[in-house]
């Protein structure tokens, strides 16, 4: 399939984005816009996603701000939600996105959250992929989950973090136990989500959120659930049955947004989409569809 690819100009910098499929032509089919997780993760693992072009639905990727091939400046001042969220607004201008379906996944959750919840026009649906509606409650079900990994694991999650050593390869291998059980159970992994986790910023992560468990970041009181009964939107929630977007986190987005569909993915953890990307898009294509209906 096609693909276009080009740079939206925000804030004095550059947006990376890539385009599958055509939106020049106006088709039958609403564009779907990405947004990925992190803070920092560029987009290459949700490529899986670009199927749905075949089926003539373009499908638009970019990197957010400091991530993967767009502009990385150095000011920490940057590293806020209201950042990311103007540069939703900035993409669609500039690629005349002026109705689009909207996917986020795990941080890029939060994110359509935040954008949606804001009332732009032309939004045809939302994709809640992975994610969850309280940075304090995840917090509380990573810590949870960090506990049932063995002893000396934690130990040396607990004992670098408390040394602000968390570049050491000690930790990062230790953090693997966790991503192995609750982030991705492919082995090896595929190559575009292997892409992603080697061009991670943890500059951006570190500011915005922290660890998984520890979260100290900018993001850290972020809650939104007394406020999902304001999304009057065809909703899809996606989660993997092993994910560490828990049941009780999901089960908060479903039970707050009103008709909001939920499926999980029972041979998936947080990447769904790689791991079982077939049904993924089956799923997500046939919501797209009936959402535009």
């Amino acid at each position: 399939m096609d693909a276009t690819e080009g740079y939206v100009p925000f804030q004095g910098y550059r947006t990376w984005y890539r385009i599958v499929g055509d939106i020049s032509t106006g088709g039958p089919k609403v564009p779907l816009l990405v947004l990925h997780g992190g803070p920092g993760f560029p987009h290459d693992y949700l490529l899986d996603l670009a199927r749905l072009s075949a089926g003539g639905r373009p499908v638009v990727f970019y990197d957010q701000l400091g991530c993967g091939q767009s502009d990385p400046p150095d000011d920490a001042a940057l590293w806020v939600m209201k950042t990311f969220v103007d540069e939703v607004a900035a993409v669609r201008t500039a690629l005349g996105l002026e109705r689009v379906h909207l996917l986020g996944h795990s941080w890029g959750g939060w994110l359509a959250l935040e954008y949606t919840l804001g009332r732009p026009p032309g939004l045809a649906s939302l994709t809640l992929a992975s994610t969850c509606a309280s940075v304090p409650a995840l917090a509380a079900e990573a810590r949870r989950l960090k506990e049932t990994l063995p002893r000396e694991t934690q130990e040396i999650l607990d004992r670098h973090e408390a040394e602000g050593t968390t570049d050491d390869p000690e930790y990062q291998l230790a953090e693997q136990v966790y991503f192995r059980q609750w982030i991705c159970r492919l082995d090896p992994y595929p190559a575009h989500v292997q892409r992603s986790f080697a061009n991670f910023n943890a500059d951006v992560y570190g500011v915005m959120q922290g660890s998984e468990w520890n979260v100290t970041g900018n993001l850290k009181d972020w809650d939104v659930t007394a406020r999902l009964g304001e999304i009057q939107l065809p909703v899809l929630i996606t989660s993997g049955r092993y994910d560490e977007m828990t049941p009780v986190l999901v089960q908060t987005l479903a039970a707050g947004i009103a008709g909001a569909q939920r499926v999980v993915f029972s041979d998936s953890s947080h990447l769904a989409m790689a791991e079982e990307p077939d049904r993924y898009c089956e799923v997500l294509g046939s919501f797209l569809d009936r959402a535009e209906a």
